[in-house]
C-alpha cells in the first residue's frame, strides 16, 4: 500500500494572485504532490493550500511553501478578519493511507526542526503533535497573535518556541506545525442579524464554553455579514449537519436566519453523505446509492494514484507489470490508427483488414491489462515462498522453483502478446491513416519497450531459479519473441520516416 499523507498549510495571504500562484510552484516543484485544492478569502487575507503525497515529499513540499511565503509575504504590512501569527500560520499533516498518527507527529517535528533551523522561524508544534498540554489547542498557540506573540516570545517562558529562535521572525512571525485527523473548516452566514449575534452563536456551539463536542467557533463581520466560522475537529463527534442545524436554530431564536454556508477546503465524501442522509432520513449508508462513487470503484486506481503506487518503495508493482502497461497502451494506439483507417474511402482497400486489426488490438490490449495485475500477484508468491524459514530448506527451495516458474511465464505471455502488438504496429504504420502514422510509430516503439522489459524478467527470473535448468526452454523462447518484436517495431519506424521524411 502506498503510504500518503494529506497537509493543508494556511498562508497569510488571500489576496495577491502572484504570491498565491509562487506558493502553488512551490508545493507542486515536488516530484508526488499532488495540489488538490486553492482556497484564498480576501477578507480573511487567508488561503487554504490542500495537498496529498508520500510522506517525505510532504514534509519536502511544505518546506518550500514556508521558504517561498517567508520570501514574499510580510506580516507588518498584513491585516484581515483571520488571526494569524504567522506568514505561514499553521501546517497540519493528516494521514490518510497507510501512515499512522504518530508517523504523522514524526513528520511535524522533523519540519519543525528543519524550518527553525533553515528558516529563523519560531516554531509551535501543535495538536498530536504538542509538547505541552496547552499547546494541543491552536486558538492557544496564536493567543496574541503576530503582535502579542513579537512581545512575549522572548521575554515568557511559556512562549518559547519547541524549534527555532525564542524571537519572532520579523516579517514571517512564526508558524504551528502539527498532525491531527481530518479538520472541516466550515462558515455559516447568518441574515437579519447583527456581529454579535454571529458572536454570541460562536460562543455557544464551541466546545470550550459548552456547546458540540470538537468544534472550535467565532463570529465574524465578512464585507457586512455575520459570519459564525467554525473548525469541526472530529467529525463523528459532530457532524456537518449537526453544527450546521445548531447554528440555524440559534439564529432563529434570535429572530435571524442562515444565509448560506460554505465548506473552506475539502471535505470527505462520507461527511456530505452524511448530512444529506440525516435530513432525508436514510437508514442504510448513503454511499452505497451514489453512482458516481461506484463507477470510480469499479474503474480501479487512476493513472497518477497508480504512478505513485510504482514509484514508492514497495517493489510491486514493479518493471513486469509496467512492461504490460506499455504493450496494453501501444495496443490502445494501434486500435486508434485502425478506427481512423476504416470507413474512409482512401482506405477501402485495407479496411476488412483494418477492422479485423481493431479487434484483435482490443483483445491484446485487454490481455496486457490482465497481464499487469497478474505479473503483481506472481512477484507477491515469490516473496512469499522466499519468506518460507531456511530450516525447512527442501519445502522452500520447492516452493521457490515453483513460484519463479510461474513468476517467468507471466512475463513471457506479456512478451508473447507485446510481439504480436509490434506487428500489427507495423501493418498499421504502412497502411493505415497517413495523418495518424507517427502515432503507430509510437505504438511500434512502446510494444518494443514492452518486449525488452518482459524479456529481462524471464531472464532475471531464469537465472535465480533454484533449478535453472527447468528455465531453459522459456528463456530461449523469450530471445526468439524479442528478435521478432524487434524486427516488427523497427517496420513500424521505417514506415514513420518514410512517410515524414527529413
Amino acid at each position: 500500500m502506498t503510504a500518503i499523507v494529506e497537509c493543508v498549510p494556511n498562508f497569510s495571504e488571500g489576496r495577491d494572485r502572484a504570491t498565491l500562484d509562487a506558493l502553488s510552484a512551490a508545493l507542486t516543484s515536488v516530484p508526488g504532490v499532488r495540489l488538490l485544492d486553492v482556497q484564498a478569502d480576501a477578507s480573511h487575507h487567508r488561503s487554504v493550500f490542500t495537498f496529498v503525497a508520500p510522506p517525505d515529499a510532504a514534509v519536502e513540499a511544505a518546506f518550500r511553501a514556508i521558504r517561498a511565503a517567508l520570501e514574499r509575504i510580510d506580516l507588518t504590512k498584513h491585516s484581515g478578519e483571520h488571526p494569524r501569527m504567522g506568514a505561514t500560520d499553521v501546517v497540519p499533516f493528516i494521514p490518510l493511507e497507510g501512515v499512522t498518527m504518530d508517523e504523522c507527529v514524526q513528520l511535524a517535528r522533523r519540519l519543525g526542526e528543519r524550518v527553525g533551523k533553515e528558516l529563523g522561524i519560531p516554531v509551535f508544534l501543535y495538536a498530536r503533535a504538542a509538547t505541552r498540554p496547552e499547546r494541543e489547542r491552536l486558538p492557544d498557540v496564536r493567543r496574541g497573535e503576530f503582535e502579542g506573540l513579537r512581545e512575549a516570545i522572548g521575554t515568557d517562558p511559556a512562549r518559547a518556541p519547541d524549534f527555532g529562535p525564542a524571537r519572532i521572525h520579523p516579517t514571517a512571525g512564526a508558524t504551528a506545525i502539527g498532525a491531527r485527523p481530518f479538520l472541516v473548516a466550515y462558515n455559516v452566514y447568518l441574515t437579519g442579524g447583527e456581529i454579535a449575534l454571529a458572536k454570541t452563536i460562536a460562543k455557544a456551539v464551541r466546545s470550550s464554553d459548552g456547546g458540540l463536542p470538537a468544534v472550535q467557533a467565532r463570529g465574524f463581520d465578512v464585507e457586512g455579514e455575520p459570519q459564525v466560522s467554525m473548525n469541526l475537529l472530529d467529525m463523528d463527534a459532530t457532524p456537518l449537519h449537526v453544527a450546521y442545524d445548531a447554528v440555524a436554530a440559534a439564529a432563529r431564536a434570535a429572530g435571524a436566519d442562515v444565509e448560506r454556508s460554505e465548506i473552506v477546503g475539502l471535505v470527505p465524501e462520507r461527511a456530505v453523505h452524511a448530512a444529506a442522509a440525516a435530513h432525508i432520513r436514510l437508514q442504510d449508508p448513503m454511499v452505497g446509492h451514489v453512482l458516481e462513487a461506484n463507477v470510480r470503484k469499479s474503474a480501479g486506481p487512476g493513472l497518477s494514484e497508480w504512478m505513485d503506487r510504482v514509484a514508492s518503495s514497495n517493489p510491486s508493482p514493479g518493471g513486469g507489470t509496467v512492461s504490460a502497461i506499455a504493450g496494453g497502451i501501444a495496443a490502445a494506439l494501434g486500435a486508434m490508427v485502425g478506427r481512423l483507417t476504416v470507413g474512409r474511402k482512401k482506405y477501402a482497400e485495407v479496411d476488412a483488414e483494418f477492422r479485423a486489426l481493431i479487434e484483435r488490438t482490443e483483445e491484446l490490449r485487454a490481455r496486457l491489462e490482465r497481464l499487469g495485475d497478474e505479473d503483481a500477484a506472481a512477484y507477491d508468491a515469490v516473496s512469499a515462498a522466499y519468506g518460507i524459514p531456511k530450516s525447512r530448506e527442501a519445502e522452500r527451495s520447492a516452493a521457490i522453483q515453483a513460484a519463479l516458474l510461474h513468476a517467468t511465464r507471466v512475463p513471457l505471455e506479456t512478451l508473447r502478446a507485446a510481439r504480436d502488438v509490434a506487428a500489427l504496429a507495423a501493418r498499421a504504420a504502412e497502411a493505415g491513416n497517413r495523418n495518424a502514422v507517427s502515432d503507430a510509430g509510437v505504438a511500434g516503439l512502446l510494444a518494443e519497450a514492452a518486449a525488452r522489459g518482459a524479456a529481462y524478467n524471464v531472464r532475471i527470473n531464469v537465472v535465480a531459479m533454484p533449478e535453472r535448468s527447468a528455465g531453459s526452454p522459456l528463456g530461449a523462447e523469450a530471445a526468439t519473441l524479442l528478435e521478432d518484436a524487434r524486427r516488427d517495431a523497427a517496420r513500424a519506424a521505417a514506415a514513420v520516416e518514410a512517410a515524414i521524411g527529413g
